[in-house]
């Protein structure tokens, strides 16, 4: 029997859902702060600086999800016209997805250390090819091919090393042995790196998380260095924040690194527009603020720029942890492009280049929001879609795919990579019950 299991690829979780008016609205101010149950397709929150709570609102909440099997009457709800089939199961925890310009899915198995390749038969919407690319590596993430059209390389970011394949089209085991292009800060927390190249491939950016919730200790209280190690529950010094919570850029051989941009607590997501050349994050904020602090973020960055943490957040609201340390970095922060609800944890990203999707799609960023535990009322935890506008983002966001979460409790899915299949399917990868999912549009349905 395929490993996929018995009627596994003829499963259609299609939708059947209808956007009514309750369900196309667009969320402001507080109420764009609601819980998971306001997410349906088409439903679409905006986010303002200005509709910021006051630091600890409300408690700071120890609440993660419990991961349970999918029931077998779960259904992802998709707008109308859209579909969802299984592409794959029975992986290990897939996380990172990325295809090869002839259509094959590399899957991040990160906890596994290795990396999975995937291919459907021409035309096939469930992967028939399953193999193991590479073992052996350290918490694997992000992946890259270098060049982009006709790539040589297989580019994979460890949380400690970019390294990089010998690559020939349709190859589905690692040749030879990688090569290291380039050291990075590992252990603590955050351990995730995500990898992308410019469009003129001539820069190639690694995204590097902090080591800490929010650089407990910075400030060094009375009593030096030793006491402050001692106050920091992560007993995480500071040290080990250095080459952390920011973008870094290299030559694709790995020469010439320059800090890109800074203050980015944890830029999961890693991907350029291919229109307008820009470097986006998707960034998980800090915890321990309270329900619906701080918004996680959505976002251009730009050479140079600063993001405010530790220190501060989205602009010049001052992180009451680090209260008077640096009154010269106000008015310094860029303010990101879209705020996405506290604690919804956005990880993989990618602009939507495909054929299959209705015209206004094209360009658009599409977010793997996986949910975090530091939220009573539960967040994330759904697909994503960031509309722009000529590529520039209008600010807000819509959903896409909901359906994961069962209850307050429970849920059955954690979305974590994205990615544009060859034939213009959206693949989404979950980490809970380790699947792989296909999005696909058949048109509108019959009124």
């Amino acid at each position: 029997m395929s490993r996929f299991g018995k009627g596994a690829l003829a499963l259609m979780a299609a939708s059947g859902l209808h956007l009514d008016g309750a369900h196309a609205q667009t969320l402001t101010g507080r109420d764009a702060y609601a819980d998971w149950r306001a997410d349906h397709p088409g439903v679409t929150r905006k986010l303002t600086p200005g509709d910021l709570p006051a630091p600890w609102a409300t408690p700071s909440a120890n609440n993660p999800s419990r991961i349970v099997a999918r029931p077998a009457a779960a259904k992802l709800q998709v707008p109308d016209g859209f579909q969802v089939s299984l592409f794959a199961e029975d992986l290990q925890r897939p996380r990172i997805i990325r295809v090869a310009p002839n259509g094959d899915v590399f899957a991040a198995e990160t906890a596994a250390n290795q990396i999975r390749v995937l291919r459907a038969a021409d035309g096939g919407t469930a992967a028939e090819v399953n193999e193991i690319y590479a073992t052996g590596l350290n918490r694997p993430f992000g992946i890259a091919f270098y060049p982009r059209d006709n790539p040589q390389w297989v580019y994979v970011a460890n949380t400690n090393a970019v390294i990089r394949f010998p690559y020939h089209a349709g190859d589905l085991k690692a040749a030879g042995t990688p090569e290291t292009i380039a050291t990075l800060p590992g252990g603590a927390g955050h351990f995730t790196r995500d990898i992308a190249f410019s469009n003129d491939g001539r820069r190639m950016f690694v995204s590097v998380g902090s080591a800490s919730n929010v650089a407990e200790g910075l400030g060094q209280p009375e009593g030096g260095v030793a006491s402050w190690q001692s106050q920091n529950p992560l007993g995480v010094p500071w040290g080990y924040e250095t080459r952390r919570a920011l973008v870094m850029a290299f030559d694709p051989d790995g020469k010439n690194p320059a800090v890109f941009a800074t203050g980015l607590r944890n830029c999961i997501g890693l991907a350029v527009h291919p229109q307008t050349n820009d470097v986006w994050c998707s960034t998980n904020e800090r915890d321990g603020l309270g329900d619906d602090l701080v918004p996680d973020y959505v976002t251009r960055i730009r050479e140079g720029e600063f993001f405010g943490w530790p220190w501060y957040y989205i602009g010049d609201h001052e992180d009451p942890r680090h209260r008077g340390e640096r009154p010269d970095l106000k008015g310094k922060i860029t303010v990101p492009d879209v705020l996405i609800q506290s604690h919804s944890a956005p990880l993989g990203m990618t602009f939507y280049q495909g054929r299959n999707f209705p015209a206004d799609y094209q360009g658009d960023a599409f977010v793997a929001a996986q949910g975090s535990w530091n939220r009573a009322k539960r967040s994330g935890q759904i697909i994503i879609r960031v509309k722009l506008r000529d590529g520039v983002p209008t600010g807000d966001y819509q959903a896409f795919v909901t359906g994961f979460i069962l209850n307050d409790s429970d849920a059955w899915g954690r979305p974590v990579g994205i990615a544009v299949a060859r034939d213009g399917a959206l693949l989404l990868s979950d980490d809970g019950n380790s699947t792989i999912w296909r999005v696909s549009y058949a048109g509108a349905p019959a009124r």
